[in-house]
């Protein structure tokens, strides 16, 4: 017989960010459920990625203890105060096999008692005066907020002609063997194409991998999003005159008769002349979108990004249904294709502090801050500190920050990883306090980072005794102070090769100089 469930947080998916948000309700004492689709956590890990292999990196063996600190080279461990479990703990491999994440989830979830409803599937959400979901078994949960962690669940198919004819990404056989001596088209130039052209190498006669735009490396631009060294085997093929190609274009259409299909590619190399390619196969492998049709259309969320993904303010919350959150590969419109919240090494942290927000807005819970004092010496401690040590700065660069908030009276507090661009808005509207003045901490890469080969010798060539830092595109501490909303400072510390700024010349002098001459009294603010 039906049942009904009233919580104040209801959220929607037991993938990494459910999780994570249920541990954070929990450890607050909050009344919350996560619902679950499938029959255990992780169900999306059991399918994808297709060949098995994840691409988020589990390096063991770092020479550090600190647990904060390992977090920086550890993709996939959930973040909690008991520091257990960690994912490193299950396997030595550096790209571990999926099968390994769905068993990780499983144990943190049963580790911290999370509460989770299987077998639970959603087929509606509406908002007659709460939110009211509704489950395939007419079972009703009612809740006063909603947090989305369904993660992207519908294939993001292109638009051509003849589309219906090609296979997807998501059902397409694994095993090479199918494509023995085949001509093969893949259509999409992400990590999944690529994945996809780099299994078929041995066995198939010829591949081709089509897209538009230039292909972006993950090692050049940093964003791990785009194409990983792990997958592109096949740019080697390529180009090493292998048989195989990249062919920068898009699909115009697909046509079939019995010798096979044929498309036509626009070539983007040579004004968009049309050509017509004969394959055997045709995969698409062109990413997925939000599925958003389980919200009925009073409260169903705005898309962006091409309808691909749910438009959030900078509280990860729907810029057209009040209550309704985002956690996950889904944040990652905030910060699209720059730094890290579409991946667990990065969501994790969005999720701690979509909490802290919510904890502020509902229940009256302040952001944790640290009382400093009044000596700009402890400030210059606590930045160093925490850049030689947070994972949070480090991994969701140029995203979080930490914030040095200035009192009136003079007084330091210092506030750790909030989001930019929340910080833009909470710190002046006085959710912090009074503040005279705030400093916002980073890590960031250089201006145009991703325009400079890394591997050239001469770009971007200064001295690792330069105090400025202003030129070093590799990752390093940026803060910028703030004063009545605007800005009126930014300090870059110099680039390290061990990632360590600790050194008193090259680090700690310049950095207590800025903070001294901009808290001592008020400065005009910046172009």
């Amino acid at each position: 017989m039906p049942s009904a469930v009233e919580v104040d947080y209801l959220v929607i998916g037991a993938g990494p960010a459910g999780l994570q948000a249920g541990y954070f309700l929990a450890r607050a004492g909050r009344s919350y459920l996560v619902v679950e689709s499938g029959e255990a956590p992780g169900t999306f890990f059991t399918r994808f990625p297709r060949h098995r292999k994840l691409i988020s990196i589990n390096k063991v063996h770092t020479g550090w203890d600190d647990p904060e600190l390992r977090l920086r080279n550890d993709w996939n461990s959930l973040l909690s105060d008991e520091h257990a479990p960690l994912f490193t703990a299950r396997t030595p491999r550096y790209f571990p096999h999926a099968d390994e994440m769905v068993g990780y989830l499983a144990d943190f979830a049963a580790t911290h008692g999370i509460d989770v409803r299987y077998r639970t599937r959603l087929v509606r959400i509406s908002r007659p005066d709460q939110f009211e979901a509704v489950d395939q078994h007419g079972n009703t949960f009612r809740a006063k907020r909603v947090i989305v962690a369904t993660g992207v669940s519908l294939p993001n198919l292109p638009t051509f002609e003849g589309v219906e004819l090609a296979e997807r990404y998501d059902a397409v056989s694994t095993d090479p063997d199918d494509f023995t001596g085949q001509r093969v088209l893949i259509v999409g130039r992400g990590n999944s194409a690529f994945e996809t052209a780099d299994n078929l190498i041995e066995t198939a006669a010829v591949i081709h991998v089509v897209g538009a735009g230039s292909l972006r490396l993950a090692w050049r631009t940093h964003f791990v999003g785009h194409l990983r060294a792990v997958n592109n085997n096949f740019l080697d093929t390529y180009q090493l005159k292998s048989q195989n190609a990249v062919l920068d274009g898009r699909v115009v259409a697909i046509r079939r008769d019995e010798s096979g299909y044929y498309v036509k590619v626009a070539f983007e190399r040579v004004d968009e002349v049309v050509k017509e390619i004969r394959y055997d196969r045709v995969i698409l492998a062109t990413g997925f979108r939000f599925d958003a049709s389980l919200f009925a259309p009073e409260c169903r969320p705005e898309l962006t990004i091409n309808d691909r993904f749910p438009a959030q303010t900078e509280t990860w919350e729907s810029t057209n249904v009040p209550d309704v959150h985002f956690a996950g590969t889904i944040t990652q419109v905030r910060d699209f294709k720059k730094s890290t919240s579409g991946f667990i090494h990065g969501f994790r942290y969005g999720v701690r502090a979509l909490h802290r927000i919510l904890e502020h807005r509902h229940h009256g819970v302040g952001w944790p801050t640290a009382d400093l004092g009044h000596e700009v010496e402890a400030a210059v401690d606590e930045v160093i500190r925490r850049v030689n040590t947070s994972s949070a700065l480090w991994q969701q660069f140029a995203f979080l920050g930490d914030v040095l908030l200035v009192a009136p009276d003079g007084n330091l507090r210092y506030a750790e990883e909030v989001p930019v661009d929340h910080a833009r808005v909470a710190v002046p509207r006085g959710d912090f306090g009074p503040v005279a003045a705030h400093a916002v901490i980073t890590l960031e890469y250089g201006a145009d980072h991703d325009a400079v080969d890394p591997f050239e010798v001469t770009a971007g060539r200064k001295s690792q005794d330069d105090v400025q830092g202003l030129d070093g595109r590799y990752l390093h501490p940026v803060v910028r102070l703030h004063r009545d909303g605007e800005l009126v400072g930014e300090h870059h510390i110099t680039e390290n090769l061990e990632n360590e700024w600790d050194s008193e010349a090259v680090h700690r002098a310049p950095l207590r100089e800025f903070l001294r001459v901009h808290l001592a009294a008020p400065v005009p603010a910046l172009p």
